[in-house]
């Protein structure tokens, strides 16, 4: 058998680069989709410089909200097997919610961008899902759990009752889908420049640790699920949050 493939969301920056990474590093080759080309495409340069593997991390310019062009993904994955999915891309996205239209596009923007494009990813390559063998893991928030992002949190929310039923349907072909769900992770886009020195220190300050989580964090969690150690864990929410959410 050759190479591990994955498919990693969001895979160009933060918590979605380090996963690509830690994957690669773990044997691996990863297929890293972005909307933006020059930074899949230097994240895809970099990662394979970091495992010593030319062409190792490949990126695939596609945005996963329009079925179009997802097909560029299966493209690229073409006839071989995907060892693991990981759903990584989304986004806090801000809007005016003064007037119902403007409620309702604020909604269908988060929705589309958390759940949909992990709904049309996984779709489109669960017919090449390794079986026996494959995962599919999916990246939600804390925010999912303790509420407190409006249409953000409703949408990562989603992806855990969807994640319980994709697990029922693909357990039996022993392919298991879990989520990991972040909490404060500070070497990231997600913030913008919205994130304020007492912001930080009051997410630091929820943990029972002491300190905001890294992508190497999150990665850590996901090349676990992606591994072959996790074959009996399927169904699941793990959250990496510092203890500022305790296990529910």
């Amino acid at each position: 058998m050759g190479a591990r493939l994955a498919v990693v969301s969001g895979g160009g920056t933060g918590i979605g680069a380090a996963v690509a990474g830690g994957l690669a590093a773990d044997g691996f080759d990863v297929l890293v989709v972005g909307r933006r080309e020059e930074v899949v495409a230097e994240a895809a340069a970099r990662l394979s410089a970091g495992c010593g593997r030319a062409d190792a991390v490949r990126p695939v310019v596609a945005d996963l909200a329009d079925p179009d062009q997802v097909a560029r993904v299966v493209a690229a994955v073409g006839d071989r097997p995907v060892d693991a999915v990981v759903n990584n891309a989304g986004g806090y996205l801000g809007g005016d919610t003064g007037t119902l239209a403007g409620t309702a596009a604020h909604w269908r923007a988060n929705l589309d961008a958390n759940v949909l494009t992990a709904v049309l990813l996984t779709e489109a390559l669960r017919p090449a899902l390794r079986r026996p063998g494959g995962r599919v893991i999916l990246v939600s928030s804390i925010a999912a759990q303790r509420g407190g992002g409006g249409a953000y949190s409703a949408a990562k929310a989603a992806l855990h009752g969807w994640a319980y039923d994709l697990a029922t349907q693909l357990g039996p072909e022993q392919v298991t889908v879990n989520v990991v769900s972040p909490g404060y992770v500070a070497d990231t886009e997600f913030f913008g420049d919205r994130m304020t020195p007492e912001g930080h220190a009051k997410r630091v300050a929820a943990t029972l640790v002491g300190r905001a989580g890294t992508p190497d964090d999150i990665a850590a969690a996901v090349r676990y699920l992606a591994g072959p150690d996790a074959g009996y864990v399927t169904g699941q929410v793990l959250g990496v949050n510092g203890g500022s959410v305790l296990g529910r």
